[in-house]
């Protein structure tokens, strides 16, 4: 399953760029805007690709809304979902080229904040300088009028009073038949709540669906060809929309790559093998990247005292301050996967939380596990966000949930237990704890309605050429799915970053961003075998 990473996926930079609205009209598509008429759209679509976008400003940037058909086989039925639209202005009018649409990843992840707290920093000068960069909401997610809701606000906090003396309430590798039954019983629990707060909605979020709302986009912002820089399940919206419309794209990236040809089974093995590999990179790199605050003074020590923790929680959970719950071997697998995304930010908070866990105390880890950013971060979060009351950028939605509905309605899953358990027994041989927590995530998507295509090979016919990065040392979309992508797309040319953590651009440095950008920009190629 794809898995986000840290709640903010691509980090909020603290100093925004200056605002450029002055200049601009806040309404209607503004100057230098190519809009025309999509002839080949069918009349009940019209009324959604005609639609003029109302730019008000909020914040730094600008914001509206998007309506798109719920159901795109009945579009006319009066069903839509409302998606909120924000855009960070070109900085050179004059030569602006158009728009440059986004997406974080996740799935679950908002564009709407991501730029909203400091995110355009992310994107190159020369982008800024040359494209409006446009975030969005997918169906369902964030501020998307509806959100996908599995009741996550219902879920109580464990008690700890599992019966099964041989489980403890959260083993990662469901072993006995007492452990997978409790394992099939949480899934399925997850799954009801997720049908009782939204199922209306649920047939509705794939990502088939969420491209297509991308082409109303395209169109709403007038420009004849899209122009798209997807990260991570982005890859997999930007793979969709090329797929779709593949006449319609002037040039997409894709980061961290997703293989659409893989089932759910070697989609969560692949994962699996990319987490451990990363976590094996962390012992092994851990002193060349955090220096003193690493927790032992060898790769060999590092490895022990991990070992050393999952051996303890598996046992009984460490005290963490204002729970009685404590770290449990699932959270503590919870953190360290987690901290694999960005190690020049993660792995030194990873650092200092292991330590002190090795003493006593699992407080840190816990935090981490939960999304919580260290105590200076999150006050300084607070001191430099701007500040909004703009119902438009309002990003509420469950993440969680809908990453959970989203990779359920997109892959075919099986609806037989044991099909489960099988790959489960598997993935423990291959990868261990890594390769038991991918399936049992997986078990979640048991009996869910499908909207997507299933395994496939990119189909495309008439695409131009896309750029897919991808890292050597990414553990949640790992190189070799980027590989056998760039070679599914009509013209692919795949640029490699060889470094560690989850993604490049805006994170691996001026070799990367620059070909990216100046691919972005003149469509300039990237030659084959091009590595940073």
């Amino acid at each position: 399953m794809i898995t986000p990473g840290p709640r903010r996926h691509r980090r909020a930079i603290a100093a925004a760029t200056a605002a450029l609205l002055a200049s601009i009209p806040l309404s209607g598509c503004g100057p230098g805007d190519r809009r025309q008429r999509d002839d080949a759209v069918p009349a009940a679509l019209r009324p959604f690709y005609e639609q003029e976008l109302r730019w008000e400003p909020c914040g730094e940037q600008q914001c509206a809304t998007l309506d798109v058909p719920m159901d795109y086989t009945a579009p006319g039925n009066g069903r839509t979902f409302t998606l909120p639209l924000i855009r960070a202005t070109a900085g050179n009018r004059d030569r602006r080229i158009g728009s440059l649409v986004f997406n974080p990843g996740g799935p679950g992840e908002s564009g709407v904040a991501m730029l909203r707290d400091g995110g355009i920093e992310t994107f190159g000068e020369r982008l800024r300088e040359r494209f409006d960069i446009v975030g969005f909401d997918p169906r369902g997610v964030g501020g998307s009028r509806p959100a996908i809701d599995c009741g996550a606000d219902d879920e109580a906090e464990p008690t700890g009073e599992a019966d099964e003396a041989d489980s403890g309430p959260h083993t990662l590798h469901p072993a006995t038949a007492r452990q997978r039954a409790a394992a099939l019983t949480a899934a399925e629990q997850t799954a009801a709540a997720c049908r009782e707060h939204s199922g209306a909605i649920l047939p509705h979020v794939g990502t088939t669906d969420a491209a297509r709302d991308m082409d109303v986009l395209r169109a709403a912002l007038g420009d004849a060809g899209l122009s798209y820089l997807g990260w991570s399940y982005g890859t997999s919206l930007g793979t969709a929309y090329g797929e779709l419309f593949p006449r319609k794209v002037r040039a997409m990236v894709l980061d961290g790559a997703i293989d659409p040809s893989l089932t759910w089974s070697q989609r969560a093995l692949s994962q699996a093998r990319g987490f451990r590999e990363a976590v094996d990179d962390y012992a092994e790199h851990c002193s060349d990247v955090v220096g003193e605050a690493c927790p032992a003074g060898t790769p060999e020590a590092v490895r022990g005292l991990l070992k050393r923790l999952y051996e303890a929680t598996a046992d009984r959970p460490l005290p963490v301050e204002d729970s009685e719950w404590g770290l449990d071997t699932a959270t503590l697998h919870s953190a360290v996967t987690t901290s694999m995304y960005t190690p020049e930010e993660q792995w030194e908070p990873l650092s200092l939380a292991l330590g002190e866990a090795d003493r006593g105390d699992g407080s840190r880890l816990a935090a981490i596990a939960a999304g919580e950013p260290p105590a200076e971060d999150e006050q300084n979060a607070e001191e430099e966000s701007p500040a909004t009351d703009d119902e438009t950028v309002d990003s509420t939605g469950d993440a969680d949930s809908a990453l959970t509905a989203v990779n359920c309605v997109d892959i075919p899953h099986p609806k037989d237990p044991r099909e489960y358990w099988e790959a489960l027994d598997e993935a423990h041989r291959a990868e261990g704890d890594h390769g038991s927590d991918a399936v049992v995530a997986a078990l979640g998507c048991k009996g869910w309605p499908q909207a997507g295509p299933g395994p496939h090979r990119v189909r495309a016919d008439g695409l131009p050429p896309v750029l897919v990065v991808g890292t050597t040392g990414d553990p949640s979309t790992p190189y070799h799915e980027a590989q056998s992508l760039a070679r599914q797309l009509p013209h692919g040319m795949l640029l490699t970053y060889e470094g560690l953590g989850h993604t490049a651009y805006g994170r691996a440095g001026a070799c990367v961003d620059t070909a990216v950008d100046a691919y972005l920009v003149d469509l300039t190629p990237v030659e084959p075998g091009k590595t940073c």
